[in-house]
């Protein structure tokens, strides 16, 4: 910075003074034009110190981009799977779904004697439970019920005419008499209904339903002179009573080798008699 000699300072001040000025006024910076006219050195504005010089910082740019991690780029070179292959596993539930429906044997329903008892049977699952287990009545199942009755025609009129039919008869046991374990006595375990009467079904249903009570919850197997002739799919005695031909008053005249069965209660017969 360039000194100011002491006669420009004195200069200045007498004609602040001659202006009204008072001393320590600012001086006014001498101009170069005025500076020139005068042969005054030109006196240069100190910098305000707000005006120092700033460094300028450098623009933010965006950060530096990080390598992947391992996990990521083995994930990135994988090997994609084709879309006929996705179409494929989609589909391999179903597959496997079918083919286990394929091991399985099929769902044959029974038809005939069988297939109808099962649905009759429906209004004596109340006392003797839907398996035949017992209840109210008495169980058919574990071949119960074929102790009981060794003759389906004992069974067919128990089942026809019912508790209260047998007692006012006179008539204690519709069953076997001999049986192992003690006779069943007709009233032990509450009223039997009257299947013909009582629950107005016909002597078919009856036999559908007794076949019922016998093969599929008795345990009785499916085979033998009594299953073909009264039990089977072709039973011709069945045949006839849906058909109306026949009725449980006259089948024993019209096929050979059948107990009468009646049109009112009889005693129980032994498995021998």
């Amino acid at each position: 910075m360039t000194e100011i000699p002491e006669h420009l300072l004195k200069r200045s001040q007498q004609a602040r003074s001659a202006a009204g000025g008072e001393p320590g006024a600012a001086v006014a910076p001498v101009t170069p034009s005025a500076a020139a006219a005068t042969g005054e050195a030109t006196v240069e504005p100190a910098e305000p110190a707000d005006k120092a010089v700033r460094t300028e910082a450098a623009p933010i740019g965006p950060p530096p981009v990080q390598p992947d991690s391992p996990v990521v780029v083995a994930y990135k070179g994988r090997r994609k799977i084709p879309v006929w292959a996705m179409l494929t596993l989609s589909i391999l539930p179903v597959w496997a779904f079918m083919y286990v429906r394929a091991l399985q044997p099929p769902i044959v329903e029974a038809s005939g004697p069988l297939g109808e008892g099962a649905k009759v049977f429906n209004q004596c699952s109340s006392c003797h439970g839907s398996s035949g287990e017992g209840g109210v009545g008495y169980a058919f199942k574990d071949g119960s019920v074929l102790v009981t009755f060794p003759h389906i025609e004992d069974q067919l009129r128990w089942v026809k005419f019912g508790s209260d039919a047998y007692i006012a008869a006179g008539i204690e046991i519709a069953g076997d008499p001999n049986r192992p374990g003690g006779a069943h006595v007709a009233g032990t375990t509450g009223v039997m209904p009257a299947a013909g009467l009582g629950l107005g079904l016909t002597d078919a249903e009856i036999l559908a339903v007794v076949c019922h009570e016998r093969y599929d919850l008795g345990g009785a197997a499916p085979a033998g002179v009594e299953y073909v002739k009264w039990c089977s799919e072709d039973s011709e005695i069945f045949l006839a009573l849906e058909a109306g031909t026949t009725t449980f008053a006259n089948v024993h005249v019209q096929f050979e080798g059948v107990m009468q069965i009646g049109e009112a209660p009889r005693a129980g017969t032994s498995a021998n008699g």
